[in-house]
């Protein structure tokens, strides 16, 4: 899937990287991220960045819903403003996994994170079951090998 959308991705490469940057995430699990969230907008730019039925806004469709992340969408669908947004929640998401399993290894603990951003911290019980509760039980995993395909593709 991270092949079929690097042309899309490619419009929005620039502003990952400066993102990435400003945040101290690698560029290539925030391209990850926008893949398996919006096929990089392919999914949202006919609905003005809004998927999840509502509850998800932008790239990285980040969690307006007010019984999920009740976050309030920032920026245009496709800006860096809702880069900055998204990827400081995962920033969140990555220092509360990193507290609450402190005995995890550091992959243990980002791929707890992103299991996170995508269904809270809460739902994230143990690293053998880090997915269970995640959109199509796989979105850790998914995510960290579409961040490795961008990775090696100059993200």
């Amino acid at each position: 899937m991270a092949k079929t959308d690097v042309g899309r991705m490619e419009g929005y490469k620039s502003m990952i990287k400066r993102v990435g940057q400003r945040h101290g995430v690698d560029p290539a699990l925030i391209a990850g991220i926008i893949s398996r969230e919006s096929r990089a907008g392919n999914t949202i730019k006919d609905n003005n960045g809004w998927g999840d039925n509502g509850n998800g806004f932008g790239l990285m469709q980040v969690d307006v819903n007010p019984n999920g992340g009740n976050h309030k969408a920032e920026g245009k669908w496709d800006s860096e403003e809702h880069l900055n947004q998204a990827t400081g929640i995962l920033v969140y998401f990555i220092k509360r996994i990193q507290n609450k399993f402190p005995n995890w290894g550091a992959e243990q603990k980002l791929k707890g994170a992103i299991a996170a951003y995508n269904m809270g911290d809460g739902n994230v019980h143990s690293y053998e079951n880090v997915d269970q509760h995640t959109t199509g039980r796989d979105y850790s995993n998914d995510v960290t090998a579409r961040a490795q395909w961008y990775k090696r593709h100059g993200y």
